[in-house]
């Protein structure tokens, strides 16, 4: 039906305005008198927004505090900012290891750090104040994100005094120290670290198994880890690259893996890179990048880095893809680190590599590794190498004794980002009102935790067994032949 009615000549009559468009322009006339009331001060204005601007929800708060510290940490580089000087290594080869590489403060100022530390510093202490101004003192989320906060200052804080003593003090505040104690109050980190060279170093390579020669090239490593990640990954690209200026072998990022260009490498190399390097760096960034609101998970604080390398170097060992050099490499971190506080300087770590068996070069990137940020002089190190020690013993623990409490879904979010122990039952706890999202990429012995739990009960047992009388007993029986 039409909605005008046709006149004898065929034109339509003109339709009155709809009831519809009568009100609103009823109620447009009421909105104007209104507001010409309101100038008049006949009626009051409403009331101004609040200074703290619109209501928000606990996880918008949470976003907008993880998204600040995200952009504030972006230009620190730590171990760019510890790097030494091109030629350092042929300086030192001339000398016939004999001298002192010339590093120092002085060396150490010409390295741009790209940022003003020192106003970093305080930006990051302002940050921690309104973290605890916005969640509360009491709230379990701040405490993480508080103390994330103090250790970017402090990192910072850090690299303001490259080259000098006070260094030290801020490693060992962030890092730790070989002398430390594990949760039992009792055993240091240097203590399992000196057992575990004797264990190790009685292991015959040879006999194992054979190794394999290194004699693959980083742009060879670089296309296997590619296809590796890619069927790993899908859809979230990671990039793997050459890179001669990175001290090891390899190192990650949050989206990409750098490859030294002038190493070699062997398939269990290759191997071990892809669980070390792929299945936990690069996924817990990822898994952390993915959250919708605890975004800072993706970025690794210093507090994080005894669980990101030890589970790491765990992963190695879950896989049966590590092997005697390779353990031994990561054993004797620590008790390089310890010699160094201790008071050895440069050339006696670097001495002591030698007699382990390693080349002048690796002895060299070896020692670099301890004494990058402090002094060469002995006495104040950079302490992060303990990690890969510390934090393989204290991730089995805590995966041992998750497992025993029936807890076994803290053990899946060691992956849900960078992380500490202590955050752990604390983030899980979030998930079911949706500030932290579950991890998006395990590895499979974490995804189906049947036969990790099988093998964390028999380790458990089998360490309360006799083990020097069950020793005796079956080497006694190895001499009978």
């Amino acid at each position: 039906m039409s909605e005008g009615r046709s006149n004898d000549n065929g034109s339509a009559d003109a339709v009155s305005p709809a009831p519809a468009a009568e009100a609103m322009q009823e109620l447009l006339g009421a909105a104007r008198n209104e507001l010409a009331d309101m100038a008049r001060g006949s009626i009051p204005p409403p009331p101004p927004a609040p200074a703290e601007g619109p209501w928000r929800s606990y996880k918008e708060k949470v976003a907008l505090l993880a998204d600040r510290i995200i952009e504030a940490q972006k230009p620190i580089r730590i171990l760019n900012a510890l790097k030494w000087e091109g030629g350092t290594w042929e300086s030192f080869r001339r000398s016939r290891y004999r001298e002192l590489p010339k590093v120092d403060a002085e060396g150490y100022a010409r390295i741009d750090l790209g940022f003003d530390a020192a106003a970093r510093a305080r930006d990051f202490q302002g940050l921690a104040d309104d973290v605890r101004r916005t969640l509360g003192a009491d709230d379990a989320i701040a405490r993480i994100l508080r103390a994330t906060c103090l250790e970017y200052r402090d990192v910072c804080r850090m690299l303001l005094v490259r080259g000098t003593p006070e260094f030290y003090g801020y490693s060992r505040r962030l890092y730790g120290s070989p002398k430390d104690t594990f949760p039992d109050g009792q055993t240091t980190v240097r203590d399992i670290a000196r057992t575990l060279y004797t264990h190790l170093t009685s292991l015959g390579e040879v006999n194992l198994g054979p190794a394999g020669p290194r004699d693959i090239d980083g742009a060879a490593v670089v296309e296997v880890l590619r296809e590796r990640f890619r069927s790993y990954f899908g859809d979230d690209a990671v990039t793997v690259m050459l890179d001669d200026g990175i001290i090891a072998d390899a190192a990650a990022g949050s989206d990409y893996v750098k490859i030294r260009g002038g190493a070699k490498f062997s398939q269990v190399d290759v191997d071990i890179l892809e669980v070390h390097e792929g299945w936990v760096h690069v996924a817990t960034s990822l898994n952390g990048a993915n959250q919708h609101v605890a975004r800072w998970l993706g970025k690794g604080p210093p507090r994080t880095t005894a669980v990101q390398e030890g589970l790491a170097a765990l992963m190695e060992v879950l896989t049966f893809r590590s092997h005697p050099r390779r353990a031994r490499r990561l054993n004797e971190r620590v008790l390089a680190v310890d010699k160094a506080e201790d008071g050895a300087d440069f050339l006696d770590v670097f001495e002591w590599y030698r007699t382990e068996g390693y080349d002048e070069e690796d002895c060299f990137n070896a020692a670099r590794r301890v004494f990058r940020g402090g002094t060469l002089a002995g006495g104040s190190p950079f302490t992060k190498d303990i990690a890969y020690t510390r934090g393989l013993v204290t991730n089995y623990h805590f995966i041992r004794s998750a497992i025993r409490a029936c807890r076994p879904e803290l053990v899946r979010f060691l992956f849900v980002g960078k992380v500490a122990h202590e955050d752990v039952p604390v983030l899980h706890a979030r998930v079911a009102d949706g500030v932290i999202r579950a991890p998006r990429y395990l590895p499979p012995l974490f995804a189906d935790l049947n036969g990790l739990g099988i093998w964390m009960a028999y380790s458990g047992f089998f360490s309360q067994m006799g083990s020097q009388e069950m020793f005796d007993y079956y080497a006694q029986l190895f001499q009978q032949t």
